[in-house]
């Protein structure tokens, strides 16, 4: 098999982590016989330096993720860049625009705490005794930031500013299907949240999850109101395998899992489009954190996001669905012998602290 994907570094410690999980790439490409043609371009504030502050997304670019079957994304962003106009932000010209270019709905934000990384949770270690794995799967392109109308405006001699919360019940379907494929190869429990006690749009949203779900018999499907979810969280993080809902509680929920498993640097993410024929995801893949720019060339940035979005590009864009596992298996197998970068050491017996170099080699040689 030969597959095409583009690679977006970006800024700070993108280009740094970027080098480590393309080692990896290699390897895993080696070891499972499949080759893997990419080519590398600027994004974000490394090329808005390289068009004089012209565009974050360059039109070749863009054009080259158009030949990619997926896309691989470092980082954007910094104190460089954040005084330009809005539109021309890291973030906003570029990462946004992506999104909307490929029509990526869905995202796809892992949240997990090894057994061996217990201690870094801010939960209560009794309450997580073997860790947690949970799977968030957030709608994209819909919802109250895309919503129309929105502005601001005088009413009764006030300023009064106003977003819509809009759902389609196709756009609705479309999220809760990856979802339910999703808990299919983990699981198969889905937990759908919504505010159907006071939103029309989770009204819709949760008579549509029922009607999906009996496409899906093997997965046991629950509700929760957004409210208790963000409890349950805390409380029960390890109860939950697969939580799917809207854009603006997606949001929300996706960070609140990132800090209750204890470090960004360990988390990747997916950002997904229409299925193609191959049955396949056309997608974007990236590090839950950012661009980290205080320690950035320093080599001690945590590659392991990095590396775990290369595992998730491999899953659901190439179907290399057993060098994913082995991409996964071998980062436990490191994080199971104690390295640890500096975001995740503690200084408990049986820990050492490494590099960003060091990390990577480990992996590979876990392969």
């Amino acid at each position: 098999m030969s597959h095409t994907i583009t690679v977006l570094s970006g800024d700070g410690i993108g280009p740094e982590v970027m080098v480590e999980a393309l080692n990896v790439l290699d390897a895993v490409s080696e070891k499972f016989s499949f080759k893997i043609s990419r080519s590398e371009h600027l994004v974000g504030g490394a090329a808005l330096d390289a068009t004089d502050n012209e565009t974050p997304l360059p039109q070749d670019t863009i054009e080259a993720c158009e030949k990619a079957d997926a896309i691989l994304f470092g980082s954007v962003g910094g104190p460089k860049w954040e005084n330009l106009p809005p539109d021309i932000q890291p973030e906003r010209g570029a990462l946004l625009p992506l999104r909307k270019h490929f029509g990526l709905f869905a995202n796809l934000r892992p949240g997990s705490c090894l057994p061996a990384l217990t201690h870094a949770s801010p939960v209560k270690n009794e309450l997580i005794p073997n860790g947690f794995d949970v799977l968030c799967v957030r709608e994209l392109t819909g919802g109250i930031y895309f919503g129309d109308p929105k502005g601001r405006e005088e009413r009764d001699g006030e300023i009064v500013a106003f977003d819509t919360m809009v759902y389609k019940k196709s756009e609705i379907e479309n999220i809760l299907h990856v979802a339910f494929k999703a808990a299919m190869g983990r699981d198969k429990r889905l937990t759908s949240v919504d505010k159907a006690n006071v939103l029309a749009t989770s009204v819709l949203w949760r008579e549509t999850a029922n009607e999906v779900a009996k496409q899906y018999p093997e997965v046991t499907m629950d509700h929760l109101y957004v409210d208790n979810a963000a409890m349950q969280l805390v409380k029960r993080p390890d109860s939950f395998d697969v939580i799917v809902t809207e854009n603006l509680f997606g949001d929300i929920l996706s960070d609140e899992m990132a800090m209750i498993s204890g470090s960004l640097g360990m988390l990747p993410s997916a950002s997904l489009g229409k299925v193609k024929d191959s049955g396949l995801y056309f997608g974007m893949y990236e590090p839950s954190g950012g661009s980290a720019p205080d320690i950035a060339g320093q080599g001690i940035a945590n590659p392991i996001a990095q590396i775990l979005s290369i595992s998730m590009l491999l899953r659901y864009s190439l179907g290399e669905t057993a060098a994913a596992d082995a991409i996964d298996s071998a980062v436990q197998k490191v994080i199971d012998s104690g390295l640890r970068t500096g975001d995740i050491f503690t200084g408990a017996d049986g820990e050492t602290k490494a590099n960003t170099a060091v990390i990577t080699a480990a992996i590979v040689a876990n392969l």
